[in-house]
């Protein structure tokens, strides 16, 4: 092999998948922070927080987006 004929490396992605691959986990990322917490210390008192539009909808949407920016992510073309 000469110098100048260097081996070609195939990625499985291209650049643009693995962009849209890393928006993908943040926003999960991002949906998984917004539905934590609400918890109480005293376990004897209910906290309704827990059943906020946050954690109700807001971020199992957030997670289901996640979750479409990642599949699209594996299945676009370069």
């Amino acid at each position: 092999m000469n110098a100048s004929e260097q081996p070609t490396t195939n990625f499985a992605f291209g650049r643009s998948n693995y962009v849209w691959l890393g928006v993908g986990i943040a926003t999960l990322i991002l949906g998984y922070a917004l539905m934590s917490g609400g918890g109480s210390d005293d376990p004897n008192v209910f906290d309704e927080s827990i059943f906020s539009f946050r954690r109700i909808t807001l971020a199992p949407s957030v997670v289901l987006a996640g979750y479409g920016l990642i599949f699209y992510a594996i299945l676009k073309k370069r």
